[in-house]
């Protein structure tokens, strides 16, 4: 509470000083139109949510998306207009866009692509597939490789303990990009690591989100970590009202001298390695990888670095791209094998034209013969995935989703509650974890393909968030992720037609929910 307050004591007086300088502006102007100015903006604003309408109708994007804006703009077509020309379309975000193509530019991707990728011949193994990974792969600019060495981890205190290890013997750099920072046993303990490693010479950084720690990091901890040698930045900062505090870098990753990569759905929290109980026990999964994929996550952190600090990666003096030849090996207990399947590490981008995860989960559904099953701790679905879940389970194959049994939002729990009548009507099961909140995000499908990052089912996910994720082929991490879900469906309830919430009541609420989910 006293690290929101300190922000909004900040933020406060920068609000008033934009809306004092409106107010200055538009009074200047009313006076030289003697007093017709408010019905110039009402004609403006009218013939803008006309405008923004007829965009609207005509975009490819998802549809409840653009219902939820047609009728905002219709109802109120001044604060309409106001809100969707600076919350609701994707030219909110081109300031980090254009700071991200100009990083990219300097750290292009695209070299390492062009001498790694493995697309083609995933594609002669798993024709389907492989057009949709190549897809992928094409949108996002990040290669199919050759997997080295995949540890999974069913529960973040599992990934703590090998996190310390491998960080302890860091002898070049330590990349860390974090959703929510906070100080506890899991953060100290890391800090402590960090310290010592950047007192020996250790280039060591971090990236938090600042929205998503607001209550829980600051600009002092910041302080804090630069006197320890530790440089660090906070992503898209909350210092005014900006059209671009939607798109939050929900991503979660570490890399190791280029040797070793974590990432998951764990964030650097003390309830995360069940430290702290919240709500119940804390379910999540997470992954250390070895071989050329952390080259990947690499180029994922310096982009992202040189687009938002001062302080700059040098590619051409820093070494980090240089992938040891041991690098397979990563330095830890797993042996690498000889043929240990494909990676393919990408992230989701908001301002890019399509949506990948959404896009990857949807295709993934439509040519899954067997089995599709989904860790999610939220279930907001747009349109085409909705549909994709129903047409799967309609056909045949075996679709399962894990939920929390706890929820962490009460508002959000009961929105993805109200697809449940008509995915389980389908075919599909459901599963709520009873021991408490489950907050893995993860698919497996048909034993052949597995995807593993940050990426929940809902819209901020899906459509607005920076987001990362890992798809597997033919992995060992496959089969593991694979035992992990069946164990944890064993502590679950599953859900029926006959114990969900039917009535008129619900259902208009849940009407209601669905129109407002873009917001939520």
């Amino acid at each position: 509470m006293k690290k929101i307050l300190g922000r909004i004591i900040v933020v406060i007086p920068a609000i008033a000083l934009q809306i004092a300088w409106y107010y200055m502006i538009l009074g200047g102007l009313d006076r030289v139109m003697y007093g017709h100015l408010t019905d110039l903006i009402s004609v403006l604003f009218t013939v803008l949510a006309i405008v923004f309408v007829l965009n609207l109708v005509s975009k490819r994007d998802e549809s409840s998306y653009k219902l939820l804006w047609v009728i905002t703009i219709l109802v109120m077509p001044i604060l309409g207009a106001i809100l969707y020309a600076s919350l609701g379309n994707r030219h909110t975000g081109l300031s980090l866009s254009k700071k991200l193509q100009e990083s990219a530019k300097a750290f292009s991707v695209g070299e390492y692509a062009s001498k790694k990728d493995l697309s083609a011949e995933v594609e002669k193994q798993e024709l389907r597939l492989g057009q949709s990974m190549r897809h992928i792969s094409e949108t996002t600019g990040f290669p199919v490789l050759k997997n080295g060495t995949s540890r999974y981890y069913a529960f973040g205190e599992d990934m703590f303990a090998d996190m310390c290890e491998d960080l302890k013997k860091a002898e070049r750099f330590i990349f860390i990009e974090y959703f929510i920072i906070q100080r506890g046993k899991f953060w100290d303990t890391i800090t402590d690591i960090l310290s010592e490693r950047a007192s020996a010479g250790v280039d060591v950084r971090v990236i938090y989100d600042d929205l998503g720690s607001i209550a829980t990091y600051s600009v002092s901890d910041i302080h804090d970590l630069n006197r320890k040698g530790i440089r660090c930045i906070a992503f898209n900062p909350l210092l005014f009202f900006s059209t671009r505090l939607n798109n939050r870098d929900h991503r979660k990753l570490m890399v190791i001298d280029g040797r070793i990569a974590y990432s998951g759905g764990i964030n650097l929290a003390d309830e995360y390695i069940n430290v702290k109980e919240v709500y119940g026990r804390w379910k999540d999964i997470g992954f250390r990888i070895t071989g050329d994929g952390v080259g990947s996550y690499t180029y994922m952190f310096a982009e992202f670095w040189n687009a938002f600090s001062k302080d700059l990666i040098d590619r051409k003096n820093s070494g980090f791209f240089e992938v040891p030849e041991d690098a397979a090996e990563g330095g830890g207990t797993d042996k690498a094998r000889g043929d240990n399947g494909y990676i393919l590490p990408y992230y989701d981008s908001p301002v890019r034209e399509e949506h990948t995860s959404n896009v990857f989960f949807t295709e993934l559904l439509s040519m899954a013969t067997h089995y599709v099953w989904f860790y999610t701790p939220y279930l907001i679905l747009g349109d085409a995935l909705f549909d994709a879940f129903i047409r799967a389970a309609e056909r045949g194959v075996d679709v399962r989703i894990i939920m929390p049994g706890i929820p962490d939002k009460k508002m959000i729990y009961r929105l993805s509650r109200s697809y449940y009548r008509d995915l389980l009507k389908a075919g599909v099961r459901i599963y709520e974890y009873t021991p408490g909140f489950v907050h893995a995000k993860a698919v497996i499908c048909d034993d052949k393909v597995a995807g593993i990052g940050t990426v929940n089912l809902d819209y901020r996910s899906l459509f607005l968030h920076f987001e990362c994720n890992s798809l597997f082929y033919r992995a060992d991490i496959i089969e593991d992720l694979k035992r992990d879900y069946l164990a944890t469906q064993e502590e679950c309830r599953e859900r029926t037609p006959e114990n969900i919430n039917n009535g008129r009541i619900y259902r208009f609420i849940d009407s209601v929910l669905r129109v407002l989910a873009p917001l939520l």
